[in-house]
């Protein structure tokens, strides 16, 4: 799989899957905590397959000046 996900926009989704993920321990007790496996597994991946579908690419190559 190409990586469609920049460095910056991976580091966002880790946090915010982290956080979405810590409500198991501190948060409400239901199972909506299992959405923030998402974010961070896109994260980790690099790429998102909802990305993929719509054909959004934010991983630009690096332009050297």
């Amino acid at each position: 799989m190409t990586k469609n996900i920049n460095d910056p926009e991976r580091v966002i989704r880790l946090v915010v899957g982290a956080i979405i993920t810590s409500l198991a321990f501190w948060g409400p007790r239901n199972l909506w905590y299992l959405l923030g496996i998402i974010p961070m597994l896109t994260g980790f991946v690099g790429t998102c397959p909802l990305y993929t579908i719509l054909g959004i690419n934010t991983n630009h190559p690096k332009k050297l000046n």
